[in-house]
């Protein structure tokens, strides 16, 4: 069902959100691309907007941090989007992501009553948060245009990342065999549920490419789409293709965060 209303199994993605540079201009960049609703949050919540479609939550934008250069010599944090896996014991998944070769970059914090967070990074660097939910669960609807609809790791090493992932969340990649497109693909499940995909960076990709999660959302043209994204500061990085999977499109909003858009075949769909 697109509506969700409790629980994420264990190692499901089930939320999404964006550090963005500058915040109101990117609720009203994906208001204008997907119909989204949202305002910036109170302070209590650091401004943290919660948004909308048909009243339900369906992703998360936030002010990013701005270090000063005085203080830090960190690099300022790329702008995207984080993929939120799921788990019943935020304390519990941070001791096994150390345990096995990940690395936690955001200690294990509570959000109000909402739930409980952390930010980590698998061994090959692939960087997503984790979510135990208590009063909020995630998004609330998915697999619907304008929602998300998958979630995949591309990465240095398949092995190592799978072998992460099935330790940590449960996670079970499965090769996807027979399928012209496919190869080298792997689906990722949960109890035998499809809930995202994994694939090894190409050797085409540019040098900058690091491992990754990139969001998908579904959209019902995705030709439509790219062209109301480039003409309000969006980049098609590249242009709608036909693939197993549907008809997808890679493209950055207007602060450089990569996402990918499709209309997805009923093979692509994952209900």
């Amino acid at each position: 069902m697109p509506e969700v209303t409790t629980r994420y199994a264990p190692g499901t993605p089930c939320w999404t959100d964006l550090a963005a540079p500058d915040q109101q201009a990117a609720l009203d960049f994906y208001a204008g691309l997907f119909g989204w609703s949202g305002e910036i949050g109170p302070p209590e919540t650091g401004g943290y907007s919660v948004c909308a479609l048909r009243g339900l939550p369906v992703a998360g934008i936030m002010a990013a941090q701005i270090m000063d250069d005085a203080v830090t010599d960190e690099p300022a944090a790329p702008t995207v989007w984080t993929t939120y896996l799921a788990s019943d014991d935020a304390d519990a998944t941070a001791a096994a992501v150390a345990a096995h070769g990940g690395t936690v970059h955001s200690p294990v914090m509570a959000v109000h009553d909402l739930g409980r967070m952390l930010v980590a990074a698998d061994p090959t660097g692939a960087v997503f948060g984790v979510w135990e939910a208590r009063e909020f669960v995630g998004a609330g609807l998915v697999n619907e245009p304008n929602t998300v609809i998958w979630n995949e790791l591309n990465t240095t090493d398949p092995a190592t990342a799978g072998a992460f992932y099935r330790a940590v969340f449960g996670i079970e990649p499965a090769p996807v065999e027979d399928v012209a497109g496919a190869e080298g693909y792997s689906t990722l499940t949960v109890a035998g549920r499809p809930v995202g995909g994994m694939q090894a960076l190409p050797a085409s990709a540019p040098p900058e490419a690091v491992p990754h999660w990139l969001v998908y959302f579904a959209v019902t043209d995705p030709d439509d789409t790219c062209r109301r994204l480039a003409a309000t500061g969006g980049t098609v990085l590249q242009p709608p293709f036909d693939m197993v999977a549907g008809r997808m499109a890679l493209v950055t909003d207007g602060a450089g965060a990569p996402f990918a858009v499709i209309r997805p075949s009923p093979l692509g769909e994952t209900g």
